[in-house]
């Protein structure tokens, strides 16, 4: 399940080697809006590092899954981030300014139209 958010960095953990074979390191988001949050994601192996070139502060677009799993009767819910972007690499719209300079100005109508039935040309 792939999902995406976009927030403040709030704070970096180091990274923890858990297993011989397997690394992680965990990272904290603020979101915007009345009610921030404080949503924590995790990094796995060679992923680790991509928040490497990020400093608290920096505004941030989280890619993650939603993982879940059971171990021994409890239930666990990670947030796995695999791709992270700058706030400032984000799509965004066009300005207005750049917008209009791309749309067709409309020409004037016709003055020779007789009928009503030649102003309605839609075809419901």
């Amino acid at each position: 399940m792939a999902l995406d958010i976009t927030g403040r960095l709030h704070k970096v953990f180091d990274t923890e080697q858990k297993t011989e074979s397997f690394k992680a390191r965990e990272f904290v988001i603020e979101t915007q809006g009345e009610y921030p949050q404080f949503v924590k994601f995790q990094l796995t192996q060679d992923r680790c590092d991509l928040i490497e070139n990020y400093k608290e502060g920096d505004g941030l677009k989280v890619h993650f899954d939603l993982r879940g799993r059971e171990w021994q009767g409890k239930y666990f819910t990670n947030l796995n981030a695999w791709k992270i972007e700058a706030e400032g690499d984000m799509s965004r719209p066009a300005s207005d300014e750049n917008f209009s300079q791309d749309v067709p100005q409309a020409s004037a109508p016709e003055s020779n139209i007789d009928s009503r039935e030649d102003l309605d040309d839609l075809p419901f």
